[in-house]
């Protein structure tokens, strides 16, 4: 009995009802009723419950949850590996809207009537996610282009969930008093900040022009983003050209293309990291759904929702990282991870250099099929492994890896795994088409 009490003064102090308003706080009402229950149960055993039954949960509750799900499973230095790889398995597919809304939408969006913009939409969307439904259209001038709608009310939805997460914080900090408050906090904020970013319509198509400026401007034509078309975009509604193609990892690309696919990767891969150097932002989900081999073998970049910035710190740290990998020198790559990571204690490095070679070594057993498994939707769980692996040796230690970082190495696995499905005798670290100098 002495759990409940704590749980509504927990309440009483976070939330306020009268200031959340009507919507908010009809959510908080649905939200806590299928989290109490659960609650509950966890509170009493007082100890982390099963990651599962959190899973569940999360897909339960819809929007923000499932978002919050997808970053627990890309920050394995932060959270428990059982975790991590539970979170890895929650999708986000869910059931569409009806057109009915989606023409509404994109009415009172564009404030026009539809017909003046658009010749034709899709009914059928090509794909359903927690935020948005995307369609294909073709606009009134005769380009087809695909249609992205950000669903009703998501982000008054996310704002009222996040009241709600804080209860959540506060109830893991009662039942887990040796929590480190201020990371916990931390990570609610960076999850929310995104959350809102990736509903921000307007800012991912800028996103976009600014990584075209930045093809333009490094007059790089062998990597293609999409164009936006801002008559037809708005807050809730993104119109972007429409590419043709096929996954570059596709085992039928080189008979779908004019070019090689193995040297569309390394320019892909080129022109990823020139990026981190000389772009204000770098595009954070590059597997290969998101990477369209073209008919004439230029490759082309879609899906800017997840984009990350590098500061000059973490991309050094990174290039250290590269470095030591390429050498084989685990105690260059131990460095870099005190460098990037925050830790509080006296590290052994020797033991720290010892344990990640150990980790490394273990890429060699990640096959071909694993990856060529990924769809897209979740990260390959073998190339995930090795990620928690190694976020659970940072652990260990004390090391807490800013999430910049981690998708900047996740990243670089996807491309070193890539790399050896397309040219098995390539090597990442010492290979002529690389123009970076490592």
């Amino acid at each position: 009995m002495g759990f409940l009490p704590n749980i509504h003064s927990i309440l009483k102090r976070n939330i306020s009802l009268t200031e959340m308003g009507l919507r908010s706080s009809l959510r908080l009402t649905q939200t806590m009723a299928k989290v109490t229950p659960y609650a509950i149960r966890w509170g009493l055993k007082r100890k982390l419950p099963p990651a599962n039954e959190v899973r569940e949960l999360f897909e339960a509750l819809g929007t923000t949850y499932i978002k919050f799900g997808q970053f627990i499973a890309s920050s394995p230095s932060i959270f428990p590996k059982e975790y991590v790889e539970e979170f890895e398995q929650l999708l986000d597919q869910t059931k569409p809207i009806p057109f009915s809304t989606i023409k509404k939408i994109v009415f009172e969006d564009l404030k026009q009537p539809i017909n003046r913009v658009f010749s034709h939409i899709e009914q059928q969307p090509l794909a359903s996610a927690s935020i948005a439904q995307v369609h294909a259209a073709t606009l009134v001038t005769g380009e087809n282009v695909v249609l992205k709608v950000q669903k009703p009310g998501v982000q008054a939805i996310i704002t009222a969930d996040l009241n709600t997460v804080y209860v959540l914080v506060r109830l893991l900090e009662f039942m887990l008093p040796n929590t480190d408050r201020d990371a916990l906090t931390g990570i609610v904020s960076e999850m929310y900040q995104a959350m809102i970013d990736e509903c921000d319509f307007v800012k991912e198509a800028q996103h976009i022009k600014v990584f075209r400026n930045f093809l333009d401007t490094s007059n790089i034509n062998t990597v293609v983003a999409p164009k936006v078309y801002e008559r037809a975009s708005g807050l809730r509604v993104l119109t972007m050209e429409r590419f043709y193609g096929c996954a570059l990892t596709d085992e039928d690309a080189s008979e779908k293309s004019q070019g090689d696919p193995a040297k569309a990767l390394f320019e892909a891969l080129n022109v990823w990291f020139a990026s981190l150097m000389k772009c204000e932002i770098f595009h954070a989900d590059l597997h290969s759904g998101n990477m369209m081999l073209f008919e004439d073998g230029r490759v082309g970049f879609i899906d800017f929702g997840m984009v990350g910035r590098v500061s000059p710190e973490t991309w050094q740290a990174m290039f250290s990282l590269f470095k030591g990998l390429s050498e084989q020198d685990y105690a260059l790559v131990a460095d870099a991870m005190l460098a990037v990571g925050m830790t509080r204690k006296n590290i052994d490095k020797q033991q720290l250099s010892r344990d990640i070679e150990h980790v490394f070594l273990s890429m060699n057993n990640i096959s071909n099929e694993d990856l060529m498994a990924n769809d897209g939707l979740n990260v390959t769980p073998a190339v995930n492994d090795v990620i928690n692996t190694l976020g659970e040796v940072a652990r260990n230690y004390g090391i807490r890896f800013p999430r910049s970082f981690t998708l900047l190495l996740k990243q670089f696995l996807y491309f070193d795994r890539y790399i050896q499905i397309l040219d098995p005798d390539a090597n990442l670290f010492d290979d002529e088409r690389i123009t970076i100098d490592f």
